[in-house]
């Protein structure tokens, strides 16, 4: 079972051509600086197919490996941010299935944790663990 993030911004005036612009240039920024190429990174849907009244939404699907985990997520999240600053007069949602991500002034979009290098080392570290089990005949993720 994967687990995704979701954004979606909402307002009743379409993008402009030089909003459009930025937020392209933010996706291309983004998508190159993204640290795999065998991960998905910042997905932003076709805007023709979108809703009336949504003017960007996405998802990303989150890596099984446990050792990409937090740099994705603090990637796609930093992504966000960013657009959510090239659009702010938008009305933005942006959650982890059923876990909603709340909007810092300051710091933008985060999780707890996501930057601490301790826990993604940890995180690294359960997913060997899991991956020299399994090639031992047992499916497990640690002790």
């Amino acid at each position: 079972m994967s687990v995704s993030l979701y954004y979606t911004a909402r307002r009743t005036t379409p993008l402009s051509g030089p909003e459009s612009a930025a937020v392209a240039r933010v996706v291309a920024a983004r998508r190159t600086s993204f640290p795999y190429e065998d991960e998905e990174g910042l997905y932003v849907y076709d805007p023709r197919t979108a809703e009336p009244g949504t003017v960007l939404d996405g998802s990303t699907k989150m890596p099984f490996d446990l050792g990409r985990l937090m740099p994705v997520i603090a990637h796609v999240l930093d992504s966000v941010t960013e657009l959510r600053r090239t659009l702010p007069d938008a009305e933005w949602h942006v959650h982890m299935d059923d876990l909603d991500v709340e909007w810092d002034g300051t710091k933008g979009y985060e999780l707890p944790g996501m930057r601490d290098a301790d826990l993604a080392a940890a995180f690294a570290e359960e997913d060997r663990e899991g991956v020299e089990d399994a090639s031992d005949g047992r499916a497990t993720l640690g002790p």
